[in-house]
């Protein structure tokens, strides 16, 4: 025997007794690697696909939207409306308010309906990923990435917007995110160049979605105390119910995976079984020259363990490798695959293998420890 054997002799009894049932051994191992493999594939996949979708909304969470609510007699926002949202804002985000209404569009490259808005400080409502939004807007037209390339616009072209010549002074980056303004069609003009003295709406750029959600409780408790005047949206919901339907979808998912486990662990159950059936005699002997009963459970035992240990190892592995080239050769993103918080995934899902394997021989093993060695001796 060597060292290692003589060190831990259950786990070199346990080693030699599988090498002797190679093909039995690895169909029960193959049953554990499919169940790891299911968990951690979905498991994966759900995460990231989470993650990706909640990153695609883009600043979304932080985004309070203030308007006219339905049933009031106000079709505007006035200045006492902006002061209080402006309070219930205070130190928690940036308050833009906004004028808006739809319009024709003429260009030197045809003519289009856009969306028009008016605000003089479109880089707090916009954004400035590209460095071309201003941050106040006195004259001109700023115009959206899809009106500048169907009228083919350019800063310092010209645009005649419901009769009124303005100057392109700006182009808007196309926006990769979802966005409730929808600004690659929109037109953006001072906001003295409208009529009317009200606001369409208050948009808020809170600091954070827990900052987003203060300020819409605040703004809701300030204007809508006595009667409803105002409608109160927080993009938070959007986002919190994306949550709740990726958090129930990957529960689902993480479930049926764990159905594959579970059946796993009753092939093990079922080959252990076995194995102790057909080596009653052999364990008879063992118990008979004196090895403890002890000795015998832990070495049945250590071989469900390796069964689990080794299915395990190699389903988490392999369920890791083929999302990682399902996110290369699609548009699922990798970093959202390869994200730290991921790790629980793989190793959760082994840590079950292993458990669902040593569940399975538990008790294959404490009955042939506890069989009588006579009895074992018959067969």
């Amino acid at each position: 025997m060597t060292e290692n054997g003589r060190r831990f002799p259950a786990l070199s009894l346990a080693t030699r007794n599988l090498s002797r049932q190679r093909l039995r051994a690895a169909l029960a191992a193959l049953g554990i690697v499919i169940g790891v493999f299911a968990v951690v594939t979905l498991g994966l996949l759900g995460n990231a696909l989470s993650v990706a979708a909640t990153e695609e909304l883009g600043g979304l969470g932080d985004q309070v939207i203030v308007s006219p609510a339905d049933g009031s007699d106000a079709e505007s926002l006035d200045s006492r409306d902006l002061a209080a949202v402006q309070r219930a804002a205070d130190g928690r985000g940036t308050v833009v308010p906004l004028k808006a209404t739809g319009g024709t569009v003429r260009g030197s490259g045809g003519r289009t309906v856009a969306q028009v808005y008016g605000t003089d400080s479109p880089q707090a409502l916009f954004g400035n990923g590209s460095g071309v939004v201003p941050a106040f807007h006195r004259q001109g037209a700023i115009v959206g990435a899809d009106v500048a390339e169907e009228l083919s616009l350019r800063p310092g072209s010209t645009i005649t917007v419901e009769g009124n010549e303005y100057r392109v002074v700006s182009v808007l980056p196309e926006v990769q995110s979802i966005s409730p303004l929808q600004p690659d069609s929109a037109v953006v003009l001072p906001p003295d160049e409208f009529a009317t003295s009200g606001y369409s709406q208050v948009v808020v750029r809170a600091n954070s979605a827990a900052d987003a959600r203060a300020v819409a409780d605040e703004v809701d408790r300030r204007l809508n105390a006595r009667q409803e005047r105002v409608s109160v949206f927080s993009l938070t919901s959007v986002l919190d119910r994306i949550a709740e339907f990726f958090d129930l979808l990957n529960g689902f998912l993480l479930a049926v995976a764990g159905v594959s486990l579970v059946v796993a662990g009753v092939s093990i159950f079922n080959v252990m079984l076995m194995t102790v059936s057909e080596r009653r005699g052999e364990i008879g002997v063992l118990r008979a020259v004196g090895i403890h009963r002890r000795q015998v459970l832990r070495t049945l035992l250590v071989e469900a363990t390796l069964l689990g240990v080794v299915g395990g190892a190699v389903g988490a592995v392999l369920g890791v490798v083929t999302v990682v080239v399902t996110a290369t050769q699609t548009e699922l993103p990798l970093w959202a695959v390869l994200m730290p918080a991921n790790a629980l995934v793989p190793l959760g899902a082994f840590a079950f293998g292993v458990v669902v394997a040593l569940v399975g021989g538990l008790y294959p093993a404490y009955r042939a420890a506890w069989e009588p060695p006579v009895e074992a001796l018959r067969g």
